[in-house]
């Protein structure tokens, strides 16, 4: 037994040698995971004491799960699951398929100026921050004013950032049309590594451009896009907070308070720390959980997984 830990220890000293270069530039990125990631998970704790600013996380009264069944039993539990998955589901599901559409027009233009033209136009609106986002929105679609609302000759009386109806559609195209050309970089890479060859049989057999489209970059995307799915589906009820809490006003409230946005009201506006930790526990194992099934249905049916 000590002689395999010491082969271990030796290959392990050995790895270490040969590679420190490399572990030296992951070394800041595993430091703030760390100090980001790890560390306050210390404060997990709270969502099962009674928070008492004299005594710290660790000394207030041990109370179970008192906070999570306060919860379940509030009034606005089902009002922000249900709001939280219609969010984002929807924008999961236009926010996954935008992104191929899009990878797959760009690789079919061949002219390289007009390529890189069309590239950097969809990338540029990803860099455009959130607050400056929800103002443009703001901008073309205030009732009277709003430029969308004047250039189509809609009712001034319609408000589509105040609306139940219109709030989500509003925010899930916002979000895919801002995030498309981003998050197209990583299956137009995908689609770069294509051996160029396959292109060449499919045009000894006869294939036209769709059906390259459908027999040879599809096929080639699989592989990403199942591991992009499983990534997304680990953040399934992380709707986005910034955008959604900027957005929000008195009008759509009932469909856009979310988990996020619900655990920022109760716990910093109204300083209920343990009873919002407890909500933040319960929206993130939720999260891990569909992570794991993902992972799971991926690998028993498509072969493929992160773990």
């Amino acid at each position: 037994m000590d002689t395999v830990l010491v082969k271990k220890n030796n290959r392990l000293l050995s790895h270490f040698s040969r590679q420190w270069q490399l572990w030296l530039m992951v070394l800041p990125a595993l430091a703030i995971i760390l100090v980001f990631n790890y560390i306050p998970m210390y404060g997990i704790q709270l969502a099962f004491r009674e928070f008492d600013f004299t005594k710290g996380l660790t000394g207030g009264e041990f109370v179970g799960f008192k906070y999570f069944q306060q919860f379940f039993e509030s009034p606005m539990f089902q009002t922000v699951i249900v709001n939280t998955l219609r969010i984002s589901v929807t924008t999961l599901i236009f926010g996954f398929i935008a992104p191929i559409l899009l990878a797959l027009i760009i690789n079919q233009i061949r002219n390289p100026k007009r390529k890189k033209a069309m590239q950097t136009a969809v990338y540029l609106p990803h860099f455009i921050s959130t607050v400056v986002m929800v103002g443009i929105l703001q901008v073309f679609l205030s009732p009277e004013t709003g430029v969308l609302v004047n250039l189509l000759n809609l009712d001034s009386s319609v408000n589509l950032m105040g609306s139940d109806s219109t709030f989500v559609p509003v925010y899930v195209i916002s979000e895919v049309w801002q995030h498309c050309g981003w998050n197209s970089i990583i299956y137009l890479a995908a689609l770069s590594s294509i051996d160029t060859q396959l292109y060449e049989s499919a045009d000894i057999d006869g294939a036209n451009r769709f059906q390259k489209i459908l027999h040879v970059d599809i096929p080639a995307l699989v592989p990403t896009m199942v591991i992009l799915l499983i990534m997304n589906m680990g953040g399934v009820l992380n709707a986005g907070f910034e955008k959604i809490f900027l957005m929000q006003n008195s009008l759509n409230l009932s469909v856009s308070e979310v988990i996020s946005t619900y655990v920022y009201k109760i716990g910093i506006l109204n300083s209920q720390f343990s009873y919002s930790t407890a909500i933040g526990l319960f929206n993130n194992i939720i999260n891990f959980l569909f992570l794991v099934l993902a992972n799971g249905l991926s690998k028993k049916y498509t072969n493929r997984s992160l773990w």
